[in-house]
């Protein structure tokens, strides 16, 4: 008789999941579902800087903080994907350079 060690997760059998793929799975579409939010909440605090109400309720400043923590955290969640590259971002949203500076991106 032989035994042989438990397969964990390296033997994929068509059409059947074992707990380690679910479970990454999971884990994946939690990322991408948290780097949407982030993607959202700095859209949103962009968009504050431009609303000249925005501007005359909170001010400038705290506007211009509010959207470095909010850029910044959507950064982060970026890289935590992979996505180390902001470039490409940064022209999208058309981060203002006030905000790039609060945060130390170049």
């Amino acid at each position: 008789m032989s035994l042989r060690p438990p397969c964990l997760g390296q033997v994929s059998v068509p059409g059947r999941d074992t707990g380690l793929s679910v479970l990454e799975a999971e884990m994946m579409s939690e990322a991408a579902a948290a780097l949407g939010r982030a993607g959202t909440r700095a859209e949103a605090a962009l968009a504050r800087l431009t609303d000249p109400e925005a501007l005359a309720e909170a001010g400038r400043e705290v506007l211009l903080r509010q959207a470095a923590d909010a850029v910044w955290s959507f950064f982060i969640q970026r890289e935590a994907c992979g996505l180390k590259d902001q470039r490409q971002v940064i022209a999208d949203l058309a981060i203002p350079r006030a905000v790039l500076v609060r945060i130390g991106a170049r």
